[in-house]
């Protein structure tokens, strides 16, 4: 994986150097690229005068063709506006990414995921001056812009001052955590736990009882290799996310008290044969493999693939039971369970644009109250039903007409769009269910928010996340295996100070300590 993190980042480095030259030497192009500002002599043109001009747009890779999805007919019903849509591919979108930008390719939008790679080039390119400053545009063009997107999200896009993308929050529902069979707790006369001591308790009776009939084959818990944090479990002890405030400053897992902790008991679970002796080498679809076989009585799974493991577990098991647990205590009364924060997509703008007013016109265009809501869950009694303040979708037309609308969402109406989305989670009542267990079931305060979701761009903290991350993981994974003795920890931390770990935490904390009431 760090090979891979290595070779991005030579990549991203080699692209930026085109960038730097293709700003430099394009001048033409960037003036043009940057017509739009309220000084320049094009703007005072009236916008309107004429045809709208057919639009460029680069997204997100998906399985349909963006230009035939009803989504996109609809939309140029309603704004006026013809986009042929392009989409990035599936593997190395960077790759393909950096070199669109630097050849100067004339896109309106591009709209790319909104993890940390992808936040990295927004920033780098707009350091590197290849993208258009929105601010003037948004402030003569933008107001359904201004008035539906959550001012701290338009903040946090900002690159040293200046807001060169607009951003599309990602919604903060808590997504996994652990499915147990229920009909092995009925077998060995147990309730689902509710504390980390209640955990090993039931996962003990798993393996002594073996309620599945599997013998030597049993395992009471199983997860994918590269969760060796295990959501929910690791929320027990204060550390769900990978940084967490601890006494006021935000904290890496590995520098945290409760790491130490952590480790150990999931050594411990291993150790006991509670925890999947070859948890390290499975990947996502052998671990749930193992599950729906009825090999194993427990797994961390996010809530989306419910449907799916219910059908395939029936289908072996046809008496076998399933659900969520509740969020897991400490010692110390704390839970969690992992909820995202911050941006799901980000839309910007290049300078190589030849319409870049339009582009935001555009973009206004799709956030009016009732095109942005038909746009995301189509027409009442066509597409869903309304009733008791609940949207539910009528199927298959919702499927086969909106199951793909979030990919053209840039910016979404924040006041509103948390409840129209949930009309995708009542697609299957399973689905629902599961959601709605870990988030509104289960207390407020057990779905943790990771605190850096809408910091700024963070240079040393980017350029550092990805190998700390690895670091980390790698290392946690050889703990809890036993490859590692637990000795050796303070040898482990300093070198993951040395390796970004110091200027990481200076640099995050630094800006912490502006925000935090």
């Amino acid at each position: 994986m760090l090979k891979k993190h290595k070779k991005m980042m030579l990549l991203t480095l080699a692209a930026s150097l085109s960038v730097t030259s293709l700003v430099a030497c394009s001048s033409k192009s960037t003036d043009s690229g940057s017509s739009a500002t309220p000084n320049s002599t094009a703007s005072a043109a009236p916008a309107s005068a004429g045809p709208k001009p057919e639009l460029k747009s680069l997204q997100v890779w998906q399985q349909e063709d963006y230009n035939t999805y009803p989504v996109a007919k609809f939309l140029e019903e309603k704004t006026g506006y013809k986009v042929k849509y392009d989409m990035m591919p599936q593997d190395k979108p960077t790759d393909k990414l950096n070199i669109l930008i630097a050849s100067g390719e004339p896109y309106d939008a591009i709209t790319t995921n909104g993890t940390a790679d992808f936040k990295a080039l927004y920033a780098d390119y707009a350091k590197k001056g290849a993208l258009t400053d929105l601010g003037p545009l948004i402030d003569k063009y933008g107001p359904n812009i201004k008035a539906a997107i959550d001012p701290n999200a338009l903040e946090a896009a900002k690159v040293d001052g200046k807001l060169y993308a607009i951003p599309t929050k990602t919604l903060p529902s808590a997504g996994e955590s652990l499915y147990i069979r229920q009909d092995w707790l009925d077998k060995v006369g147990m309730k689902a736990p509710t504390t980390l001591d209640e955990l090993v308790a039931v996962l003990k009776a798993f393996k002594e009882k073996d309620p599945g009939g599997n013998g030597d084959k049993n395992i009471p818990l199983t997860i994918r290799g590269e969760a060796m944090f295990i959501n929910n479990i690791v929320g027990a002890f204060g550390i769900s996310t990978f940084w967490n405030d601890v006494n006021g400053k935000l904290t890496p897992r590995v520098l945290d008290p409760a790491y130490k902790d952590y480790v150990t008991f999931a050594a411990d679970l291993f150790k006991q044969g509670l925890l999947d002796k070859e948890f390290a080498a499975n990947k996502d679809a052998t671990a749930k493999e193992k599950f729906t076989s009825g090999r194993a009585g427990m797994i961390m799974l996010h809530w989306a693939d419910v449907p799916v493991i219910a059908d395939a577990l029936a289908k072996n098991i046809p008496t076998a039971k399933a659900n969520f647990i509740p969020a897991l205590k400490g010692k110390d009364g704390k839970a969690g369970l992992t909820a995202p924060s911050g941006f799901d997509r980000i839309t910007f703008i290049p300078k190589a644009s030849k319409h870049p007013e339009d582009a935001i016109k555009w973009m206004n265009a799709k956030l009016e109250k009732e095109t942005f809501k038909t746009m995301a869950i189509g027409e009442e009694n066509k597409h869903y039903t309304f009733k008791d303040g609940a949207y539910t979708p009528i199927q298959p037309i919702f499927t086969d007409e909106r199951n793909r609308a979030n990919n053209f969402l840039m910016g979404t109406d924040d006041t509103n769009y948390p409840t129209y989305w949930q009309a995708r989670v009542r697609k299957d009542m399973r689905l629902f269910d599961a959601w709605n267990f870990m988030n509104t079931i289960q207390p407020a305060n057990t779905r943790i928010k990771d605190p850096l979701g809408f910091a700024p761009y963070l240079p040393e903290f980017t350029k550092n996340f990805q190998q700390l991350n690895t670091m980390v993981g790698d290392y946690t994974t050889k703990l809890i295996f036993g490859a590692e003795p637990l000795s050796g920890l303070d040898a482990f931390i300093a070198k993951f100070k040395s390796s970004g770990g110091d200027v990481s935490f200076k640099e995050v904390n630094d800006w912490y300590a502006t925000v935090k009431k």
